[in-house]
């Protein structure tokens, strides 16, 4: 290959970095770059991070998209490189002031999707609002609030209801400390990942996401010990948890209170979120 001026390297290809356009041959030689760099899946990314870069207005498309490859083979994530992840059909922006939403979670969305009309829910741990903003997109009958204990992910979440123009209240609780209610209903996606789980995660979460949004301690159950602890009048209790937590989760919700205790499984058959609920002290959610 011809090894002109002004020309940057992707592994062993040479590309322009001053042509208008951005050759096959740049998104191949990143996808290499990137599959060698340790990323699941090279070839889509490399793709994604072409069509970003192609997508900006002006010259210096193989500039941006050099930095972008570079950021990715650095294991930053995907979604924040493009700003952007998609949840239960929301394009929801996201960078590195929250957590990336995970497939997974939807799982929480399908349990609250099952309470009845016009319920007072909160989301806790909202971080992008993806549960929130899901809950009144797929039920706009229920009343909706989202809290987290980070101003930042806030931001965000509130960034994320404005431009999808769906309502969502927001505000800063540390769980339910600093929760008005009353609520008929809590989902949360507390951090969960224990402390010897860590050295296994991936290095796009340990490297690059918010460490108060994902470690749960010791065992990943402290925070949601802390939650249900504070928990005595929420008559209805979601709780997304790692992958080996339901058993104790369950355990730990029929300790306080919650009679009908039940989990429902994710997409890759794993048991991902516990639901606890009992009868409301005095009042209904019809």
């Amino acid at each position: 290959m011809h090894r002109g001026a002004g020309r940057a390297r992707y592994g062993t290809a040479l590309v322009s970095s001053t042509a208008a356009s951005l050759p096959d041959s740049a998104v191949l030689a990143a996808s290499g770059r990137l599959a060698a760099a340790g990323c699941p899946t090279p070839e889509a990314d490399a793709r994604a991070l072409a069509a970003a870069s192609r997508a900006e207005a002006g010259a210096g498309v193989l500039a941006r998209f050099d930095s972008l490859v570079a950021r990715r083979a650095a294991r930053e994530p995907l979604a924040y490189l493009l700003g952007r992840q998609t949840f239960r059909g929301l394009e929801l922006r996201v960078d590195a002031r929250v957590l990336v939403p995970r497939p997974h979670t939807e799982a929480l969305v399908e349990a609250g999707l099952t309470l009845p009309r016009r319920a007072r829910v909160l989301d806790l741990c909202t971080g992008s609002g993806a549960v929130a903003l899901a809950l009144v997109h797929e039920r706009p009958d229920l009343r909706v609030s989202g809290a987290d204990l980070s101003p930042d992910a806030l931001a965000v979440a509130g960034e994320n209801g404005d431009a999808l123009g769906l309502a969502v209240s927001w505000f800063e609780s540390d769980l339910l400390l600093a929760a008005p209610g009353p609520w008929d209903a809590v989902l949360a996606n507390v951090p969960y990942i224990a402390e010897r789980d860590e050295p296994a995660l991936a290095h796009e979460m340990i490297g690059h996401e918010p460490p108060g949004a994902f470690r749960g301690g010791w065992d990943g159950l402290d925070i949601a010990r802390r939650l249900v602890g504070q928990a005595d009048a929420i008559p209805w209790l979601a709780l997304e948890v790692g992958d080996e937590h339901a058993p104790a989760a369950a355990a730990l919700l029929s300790d306080h209170g919650f009679a009908d205790v039940t989990t429902r499984r994710d997409f890759t058959g794993v048991e991902r979120v516990v639901v606890g609920s009992r009868p409301p002290a005095g009042a209904s959610l019809s």
